[in-house]
C-alpha cells in the first residue's frame, strides 16, 4: 500500500477520482494479484467511466430543476386518468426527441400532469439531454425583465442550448400568449413538454 499511495494521490491529482477509489479498493482485495494487468485497468477505468457518468447525471438533474423527483417506472396506471400505458414507454425511448417532436399533456387539475413531465424530464436526463423544468408565467416573466434589462438576447441563447424544456402551467398564461406559436414565445430546444388543463383530455399526447 506504501508503494501504491503516490499513484493514488497522482489520480486524485488529475480527478480521476473514480479510478483513484477503485485502485483502493483492489488493495483491499485478497485474490487481487490473481488479476491480470489488463483485468485490473479495466476495473480502474470502468469505474471512472461510472463516476463521471454519475455526476454528468446529478449536474443534469440539478440544472434540470424538477418540480418532482419523479420516473417512469413510478407512473402509476392503476388510477383511472387514461393514461396509454404504450404511449408512455413509447415516449420512455426518447425517439420524440431525437426526432425533435413535442409532447402535449392535458388533464384536469390533480391528475398527474407535472409527475408524468417530470418523470420524462428525469428520464431524458439519464439519457443524456439537458432538461429545463419551468412554469410558464415565470418564464414570461424572466423574459419580459429580460427586455427590459436588455438581455433577453442572452437568455433566448441559453434556452436554445436547453434540450428539452418542460413548460408547467400552459393554460394559467396571460391570454394575449396562448394564441401564438410555442417558437414565437420560447425558441429553440430540441423538445418541448406543455402542461395544461382540459376537462376532457388527460393522457399525454406527441405531435
Amino acid at each position: 500500500m506504501t508503494m501504491i499511495h503516490p499513484t493514488i494521490e497522482t489520480l486524485r491529482r488529475l480527478r480521476l477520482t473514480g479510478m483513484a477509489k477503485a485502485l483502493e479498493e483492489q488493495q483491499g482485495l485478497p485474490d487481487c494479484d490473481r488479476l491480470s494487468f489488463d483485468e485490473r485497468l479495466a476495473m480502474l477505468v470502468d469505474r471512472e467511466a461510472v463516476e463521471r457518468d454519475n455526476a454528468a447525471l446529478a449536474q443534469r438533474l440539478r440544472l434540470a430543476k424538477l418540480r418532482q423527483a419523479a420516473c417512469l417506472e413510478d407512473v402509476d396506471y392503476r388510477t383511472p386518468r387514461g393514461l396509454d400505458r404504450s404511449l408512455i414507454h413509447s415516449l420512455a425511448s426518447g425517439r420524440w426527441l431525437h426526432e425533435h417532436n413535442n409532447v402535449l399533456i392535458l388533464g384536469p387539475t390533480g391528475t398527474g400532469k407535472s409527475f408524468v413531465a417530470c418523470a420524462l424530464g428525469n428520464q431524458a436526463a439519464r439519457d443524456g439531454f439537458s432538461v429545463r423544468y419551468q412554469r410558464l408565467t415565470r418564464l414570461l416573466d424572466e423574459l419580459a425583465l429580460a427586455r427590459i434589462d436588455g438581455k433577453a438576447t442572452r437568455l433566448l441563447a441559453q434556452l436554445a442550448k436547453i434540450q428539452l424544456l418542460i413548460i408547467d402551467d400552459w393554460a394559467m398564461a396571460r391570454p394575449c400568449c396562448m394564441d401564438q406559436p410555442v417558437d414565437a414565445v420560447i425558441p429553440g430546444p430540441r423538445g418541448l413538454i406543455r402542461c395544461g388543463r382540459s376537462s376532457g383530455v388527460p393522457a399525454p399526447a406527441c405531435g
